[in-house]
């Protein structure tokens, strides 16, 4: 499992530079994100080298911040690869809740990060199928 930080703020010009600028000055890498928003507010989702630490020095700075579990999946960066995790876990009734994903600069592997309705029974049924996950260390050295 890797530890994901999620962040509700405000839809608001320099609340990403606040949060970003946070982990900046702590010392914290950032690999990979995304934001899902409304008019109002938003979810910023991150993936970093520390989690715990971006926890609590987001905590400190009185910013609305919770961790959770999520998969982290290696997948074969060529056509079909996303789809083939998309079966597995379908097949065996696991929605996919929200995913989010990234290459590496050579190409051959993307990276899916998934958070699904039942972590453990999708973590074991991805493991059985040969499908190899990554820790939030693996992610900071990519």
């Amino acid at each position: 499992m890797i530890k994901q930080i999620s962040i509700f703020m405000k839809n608001e010009p320099g609340r990403l530079l606040k949060v970003t600028k946070i982990l900046a000055d702590s010392g914290i890498d950032i690999r990979a994100l995304t934001v899902a928003e409304t008019a109002d507010f938003g979810i910023l989702r991150l993936i970093v080298n520390e989690p715990d630490k971006a926890y609590r020095v987001l905590k400190e700075k009185e910013i609305a911040v919770v961790e959770h579990d999520v998969l982290g999946v290696e997948v074969n960066d060529r056509p079909g690869g996303l789809a083939r995790i998309a079966e597995i876990l379908n097949n065996e009734g696991i929605n996919i809740e929200y995913m989010y994903a990234f290459v590496t600069k050579s190409h051959e592997k993307a990276y899916v990060v998934l958070r699904l309705d039942d972590l453990e029974k999708g973590k074991k049924i991805l493991e059985k199928k040969g499908i190899r996950l990554v820790t939030t260390e693996e992610l900071s050295e990519i």
